[in-house]
């Protein structure tokens, strides 16, 4: 049954893998479904590890037989090697089967997003060597792949991850009725419906983006399809080679111009294959000497591959030669091919270079350069240029579009796999990810096939057949690419999962702590009559002060949102407001909490003796501890506003009046000591409806410093560095030119607007879900309470989850 159903993901996989892209949210259904029936840990990682060695095979049986013609050794060989190695070039297969186990025994939900974040983190901190992801498989769905550029291709991997978890839910849910199948259910087909609708308005938005007008340049792709060169070299030797290398470029070039219009030139990757500007004979000065008077004679830049060297190594590079600036640019490949331009420095050895003789010595460049192509009339247009595998690294495209790049121009030579093109078309596919998530334009010219151009939202436009020898030539538009999240922020969803993980292992393991600390104050109530809690201790007119300084926050606030509504059109426009809101909200809540705070008691209940049968309470403060008979206890009155706190009023003699601030959900055992004690002269179920309160809500997601200092510091920052690149140049601009003062006085600004606004969401989600609570109560007051945890988890999450999104969507709009 298990091997059955990895074999059905694999089957799947391979489908989805080569082009039936629909698969992709089921293809790891299977997989899941005896993933989470696994009884023991070792089942779990077996099954995972079958599961890499299916995808391997799914997805690059053709590189075996491509690994086998490159070194010579037996395709069988190499198809073994590769499954052998398969756990440890795809870990996020078993580490994903460690976390579904690790959270089997929290909220199922909660073990979901675990997992899936445990992937994304294993493929961000673990990257491969063709940069492979279940999200390239959307590559031909054009309206899937466009949610790139808000997290990448991780993100659509996580899309994906989700969808099958959900429909895998489902399935074994089935037996437990239509009602259990009909969430997991929904949300496996809303992940597609979003992808789609979002790809849908995005494209509609880049069409009119696009449809502006705008000059361009005219750019001419020489595919030469010469390859081989060691070969060809033996045989004919160097002199030859590079002279019929050049040949033949000269003459495509010749044709691309007088025919096609071109008005600049890209060559492929190493097809000038000796260091340009470094000859090493009299052959290759002269060489270089012809190859500029072509250049010059033409007219018009060519980008083009070769090598360059300096007193540390050699490099893979890209020269520009530009006739009419006398420019000479150059880019050093940053991502080089392990073990076969490059051996890691760990594994640098004499024996190991033996064992692989094909291995060169390249050295890595230093990330990515733009360059200008210019016409002879002005016309300028700035590219990026990355070297084959560099495509498959987001961050130096990324990088190149914060530079002001306004095309990708890929060189590549993947003559090595020219009998395999499914090898071809995944590095394609790839290199299309980066004009998404960038919204550039790509010019991808390679040696023979697939020389393309791709438009900015990963659609092919045109493309060469491999093998064919052929110019590509079409026209570029000059222009700065729309804005995407990812060009903001790069690849920001692996360590946004990191910190998620880190924090839901803290909150797992506090609760743990938690769970076990109230396990053996139970069993401490339980045995011996004495509890005791924590509390705030609060007088009559202290706790009139705290309730006055609530109500004053309360009231400006609503008188904030109120003249932000009428106004304002809800935005921060005055320090007025600003000033407002810090010393009229923020001031008075502050204090109030440092009223607590200050009056912080331990609270105790003591057994009794034979005088007082029922106990007493210990109220402790420092060193002096008041002492009162549960027997005197008149009344126990729960109250809601400033706080969540109870008044126990005594009898004569002591006729006293004390507040107890509720802070702890356990409060409800010594609440009901307290009312045990009363026997029938008390109500406790507004105590137990305000201690369920208390039970519903986090202590780190609900606290205000969290909510009101913290998350808006987060969202803050970003903003701050927007206006700081826009108005000043740089993320320090205003620090440069005005100082510390004010770079700090305009984070505390961006901050307190921040501040204001989600204190003012929270308000409206906490108002929602009062109201809602309280037309449920009058008519079932029980199954209001029962649904308090579920309303309050639902308002959490829209207050941390739809901010962000809505920040997310303002950013790509402008």
């Amino acid at each position: 049954m298990r091997i059955a159903a990895i074999c059905a993901s694999g089957l799947l996989l391979a489908g989805y893998f080569h082009g039936y892209y629909a698969l992709g949210f089921i293809a790891l259904v299977p997989w899941l479904v005896v993933l989470e029936r696994a009884a023991s840990w070792r089942t779990a990682l077996c099954d995972s590890t079958l599961m890499s060695v299916a995808y391997t095979m799914a997805a690059f049986t053709w590189l075996s037989t491509a690994i086998a013609a490159y070194t010579g050794i037996s395709s069988a060989l190499a198809l073994l090697l590769m499954s052998l190695f398969a756990p440890l070039c795809q870990p996020q297969f078993w580490l994903f089967a460690l976390a579904r186990m690790l959270t089997r025994e929290h909220a199922l939900w909660l073990g979901v997003l675990v997992a899936c974040a445990v992937w994304v983190v294993s493929e961000w901190l673990l990257p491969k060597a063709l940069g492979d992801t279940l999200g390239y498989g959307l590559a031909p769905a054009r309206w899937w792949r466009q949610a790139a550029d808000l997290a990448g291709s991780a993100g659509l991997t996580a899309a994906l991850l989700a969808s099958n978890s959900c429909f895998a839910i489902a399935w074994n849910r089935r037996i437990l009725g239509w009602r259990a199948v009909l969430t997991p259910g929904l949300i496996a087909l809303m992940l597609p419906t979003a992808l789609a609708g979002y790809g849908v308005a995005r494209v509609h938005m880049l069409e009119n983006y696009f449809a502006l007008p705008t000059p361009s340049i005219r750019i001419g792709m020489v595919q030469s399809s010469l390859v081989d060169y060691e070969k060809r070299r033996q045989k004919l030797g160097s002199y030859a080679v590079v002279r019929e290398v050049l040949d033949r470029h000269y003459a495509l070039s010749q044709a691309a111009i007088e025919h096609h219009g071109a008005e600049a030139l890209l060559w492929s990757e190493t097809v000038y294959p000796t260091p340009f500007g470094y000859p090493r004979t009299q052959d290759g000065a002269a060489f270089d000497f012809e190859l500029k008077s072509f250049v010059e004679g033409l007219g018009v830049p060519l980008l083009f591959g070769s090598y360059e060297v300096d007193e540390r190594g050699e490099y893979n590079a890209a020269v520009l030669l530009d006739p009419e600036r006398a420019i000479t640019a150059r880019y050093r490949k940053t991502r080089l091919f392990p073990f076969t331009e490059r051996i890691p420095s760990t594994l640098d050895y004499d024996w190991v270079r033996r064992m692989l003789p094909w291995s060169g010595n390249w050295l890595a460049g230093n990330g990515a350069r733009v360059f200008p192509l210019s016409t002879s009339d002005g016309r300028e247009l700035n590219v990026v240029p990355l070297i084959c595998l560099d495509d498959v690294d987001p961050m130096l495209a990324i990088e190149g579009a914060r530079l002001g790049a306004q095309a990708i121009v890929g060189l590549s030579n993947d003559s090595w796999f020219s009998q395999y093109p499914q090898g071809m078309q995944l590095h394609l596919a790839v290199a299309r990810f980066r004009s998404v998530e960038t919204r550039l334009p790509q010019l991808r010219v390679t040696t023979n096939g697939y020389t393309a151009f791709v438009d900015p939202t990963g659609e092919v436009l045109a493309q060469t057949g491999i093998g064919e020898q052929a110019v590509l030539a079409g026209m570029v538009p000059i222009r700065t690419p729309p804005m995407s999240l990812v060009t903001r922020f790069g690849t920001w969803l692996g360590p946004v999962a990191l910190a998620s993980l880190v924090l839901v292992a803290w909150q797992m393991l506090h609760a743990r702590f938690k769970r076990r600390r109230s396990s053996s104050e139970a069993a401490e109530v339980d045995s011996d009559p004495n509890t005791e809690m924590h509390s705030s201790l609060l007088s009559y007119p202290v706790r009139l002060l705290a309730m006055a300084l609530k109500t004053i926050a309360a009231l400006v606030l609503i008188y904030l949102a109120l003249a932000m509504a009428l106004r304002e059109a809800w935005n921060v426009h005055s320090a007025r407001q600003l000033w407002t809101y810090l010393a009229l909200v923020l001031v008075p809540l502050v204090s109030a909490s440092a009223i607590y705070r200050w009056n912080y008691v331990r609270v105790k209940i003591i057994a009794g003796d034979s005088q007082h049968a029922a106990g007493f309470i210990d109220l402790t403060r420092g060193r002096q501890t008041q002492r009162y008979a549960l027997g005197e206890v008149a009344s126990l009155r729960a109250w809601r506003w400033p706080d969540a706190s109870v008044e126990l009023a005594f009898k004569s003699p002591s006729n006293a009046h004390l507040f107890l601030s509720l802070q702890q959900a356990s409060s409800l055992q010594l609440l009901q000591r307290i009312s045990h004690a009363m026997g029938a002269q008390s109500d406790t179920a507004p105590i137990k409806a305000t201690v369920k309160r208390l039970r519903a809500r986090s202590r780190f997601f609900d606290h205000a410093g969290v909510k009101f200092g913290l998350f808006p510091l987060l969202m803050a920052l970003p903003a701050f560095r927007l206006h700081q690149v826009i108005s000043f140049g740089s993320t320090f601009g205003e620090y440069l030119s005005f100082g510390a003062l004010a770079y700090l006085q305009g984070i505390i600004i961006w901050w307190a607007s921040w501040s204001l606004g989600l204190m003012l969401w929270a308000a409206f989600l906490r108002l929602c879900t009062e109201t809602l609570l309280g037309l449920i109560g009058v008519l079932r007051p029980a199954l209001a309470q029962d649904w308090r945890g579920q309303f309050e988890l639902v308002a959490r999450l829209l207050f941390y989850l739809l901010v962000p999104i809505w920040f997310a969507v303002r950013v790509l709009a402008g």
